[in-house]
């Protein structure tokens, strides 16, 4: 899924036209101090680690400290609703990815609205879903083990990070809703352990973001099916797209964006989102996350809002037809 990228140039430009046609001494100072970037997962995931690149990037860009604070719990409501109660003055932004928007659409309550609460800066980056297996497996492409599990409902298994999670409603949708399948899912409290299950052929099955299991199936512990988007990996050119496999009906990937609370001034939001383009257009980051398997993608702040309010409207037809709630 991969986003427009915007003339980083013309965008700052507009911003200091912005700026110096507002008359808040505060919005023209800004940042006077300390920004916090709110990442509501735990470090060490994909996430974690593309927002530590944009800081350190931008700290040295602005001249002002961009720090990461890590407020995990309860699928990222927590630090989402920490982020959302913060004063609306530029100094605290909210890194999420799909699964800010998920989380509403499976929980009774949760403590902010995706699009209430909150501006949008801008998308930041994406990275595709891929579809991989133990190697012990005997499927080696998706219509192989689509016969698979048609042949053995419940005998087979996928791990996912978390129930209401988007690698659980995608796995929903690509065995259960779209095929009929019987297969078992086994939930863990993050990415991480889901591989890790998968690894030791506890659960044969994970539908996960690309960068968490590169690495593995280069040295052949994962074998690759398929990727869940309509690009092929750098790092693993021989893995088809699923369109390509035969499964033009599903696409999945991770993006991560900021957001600040609502109510901040427009023209620090442009200033940030100014920042957001530059950064990413950094020869030294676009390498640093091409190693990771991500793609930059900066965009203005209403492609974003239109980005999630699309992938609101594409989830909340899995939650529904999949029966997903989590009391």
């Amino acid at each position: 899924m991969k986003m427009p990228f915007l003339c980083g140039l013309a965008v700052l430009s507009w911003v200091v036209t912005a700026l110096a046609s507002n008359g808040s001494a505060e919005a023209q100072a800004y940042p006077s101090k300390p920004v916090r970037l709110v990442v509501p997962y735990a470090p060490g995931g994909p996430g974690d680690a593309i927002v530590r690149i944009v800081a350190q990037h931008l700290t040295e860009q602005v001249g002002s400290s961009f720090y990461v604070e890590n407020l995990p719990g309860a699928g990222g409501t927590i630090g989402a609703g920490t982020a959302a109660r913060a004063a609306p003055d530029g100094y605290t932004l909210l890194m999420v990815n799909q699964d800010f928007i998920i989380q509403p659409l499976v929980k009774a309550k949760v403590p902010y609205d995706p699009f209430e609460s909150f501006a949008p800066v801008g998308l930041v980056a994406t990275a595709p879903e891929m579809i991989s297996v133990h190697p012990a497996l005997p499927a080696r492409s998706m219509s192989e083990l689509f016969a698979l599990l048609q042949a053995n409902p419940g005998k087979y298994s996928y791990a996912t990070p978390g129930i209401g999670t988007s690698p659980h409603l995608a796995c929903e949708r690509l065995f259960r809703i779209s095929r009929g399948l019987d297969v078992v899912h086994v939930p863990f409290q993050g990415g991480g352990p889901a591989v890790q299950s998968t690894l030791a052929g506890h659960t044969q099955i994970i539908h996960i973001i690309a960068p968490a299991v590169v690495n593995y199936v280069k040295n052949g512990t994962l074998r690759a099916l398929a990727v869940a988007d309509k690009s092929h990996v750098a790092q693993l050119p021989d893995v088809p797209t699923l369109a390509e496999a035969g499964v033009p009906d599903h696409e999945v990937a991770f993006w991560t964006g900021g957001l600040v609370p609502a109510g901040t001034p427009q023209p620090v939001v442009a200033f940030l989102q100014a920042q957001f383009v530059n950064v990413m257009g950094l020869p030294a980051v676009r390498q640093r996350l091409a190693e990771l398997g991500v793609d930059p993608a900066p965009g203005a702040p209403d492609a974003f809002a239109r980005h999630m309010r699309s992938q609101t409207e594409t989830w909340r037809t899995v939650v529904r037809e999949a029966n997903i709630r989590i009391e």
